[in-house]
């Protein structure tokens, strides 16, 4: 099993010191992935329930925002060498898939082919409003934007007639370094997710699910690879405890309960504090390479 890094890239602590540091410590100790997660604008109070908090609410402070996760990622990419830099996740439906196809495929390039690519339907309806974009069938809008940006990464020339994008017979290049493409690794709780995930994913994120809570969902997730005439063995299934935390034992408990890899969420708010974050990590990458 691996170790990840789920990293909150919030300003104004996420200064290009802290993001180099952490990318150098990565490289360094073993991480696998560095993820980051997307969100475009912030709200004082928000409707929207926020799906890993008691209270509905996002976690965060006034005046704190996320980097743009691919222009992160992209600077992450300048600064190591060895690890995988992923989104977890990039709400798809919120975006063009144009335009994330070539973001996708151009860190890709960049990275010399280090890029998960994880996308999630999204949760903040107030943001799909600030964006202009509608809440309604985000679900098979993401699934269609999959399939836009699958044509783009994958055929010569060639276009695509659906119900929410049409795009005409066009190339796209540079290609993705990785062939076919780019894991993709779907995000999300719901049956909808884990549909997803077993029929167009090379992965499924879930968070905030301590290991005795993994049973059922990945129970549901063999029967949808299983109608699909897939097996889990094609995917790549993180788990993220988010705030829960993690500790040696927890890392062996996800293991037994079929995880591959563990994403600890590191939270650093100046460079001297990274070093011992990752010195706690340590354990946790050893531990998870016996496992």
């Amino acid at each position: 099993m691996d170790i990840d890094v789920w990293l909150p890239t919030a300003s104004p602590f996420a200064t290009p010191e802290v993001l180099a540091a952490v990318g150098r410590e990565a490289d360094q100790r073993g991480v696998h992935t560095v993820w980051v997660g997307e969100h475009a604008v912030e709200f004082a109070d928000h409707a929207s329930s926020y799906p890993y908090s008691p209270d509905g609410k996002m976690p965060m402070p006034p005046d704190v925002g996320l980097l743009e996760p691919f222009t992160a990622l992209a600077f992450l990419a300048a600064h190591t060498t060895d690890v995988r830099l992923g989104t977890a996740v990039c709400v798809l439906p919120q975006r063009n898939p144009v335009y994330v196809a070539k973001e996708v495929a151009t860190l890709d390039w960049l990275s010399g082919g280090r890029v998960d690519f994880g996308v999630g339907v999204g949760w903040l309806r107030e943001e799909f409003e600030a964006l202009n974009v509608p809440w309604s069938r985000r679900g098979a809008r993401t699934d269609e934007f999959l399939d836009v940006i699958d044509t783009l990464w994958s055929d010569a020339s060639t276009g695509y007639a659906g119900e929410f994008f049409t795009l005409p017979a066009c190339t796209m290049s540079p290609r993705p370094v990785q062939q076919p493409h780019p894991p993709v690794h779907i995000g999300g709780e719901s049956d909808a997710a884990l549909r997803r995930a077993a029929r167009s994913g090379q992965g499924w994120h879930t968070f905030n699910r301590r290991p005795g809570d993994l049973a059922a969902p990945l129970a549901r997730l063999d029967e949808f690879l299983a109608e699909a005439g897939r097996t889990r063995a094609e995917l790549t299934i993180t788990a993220c405890p988010y705030f829960l935390g993690l500790d040696a034992v927890g890392v062996e408990q996800y293991a037994a309960a079929g995880v591959d890899a563990v994403a600890a969420m590191v939270f650093v708010v100046d460079v001297e504090g990274i070093a011992g974050a990752f010195d706690a990590l340590d354990p946790l990458i050893e531990r998870a390479r016996a496992c």
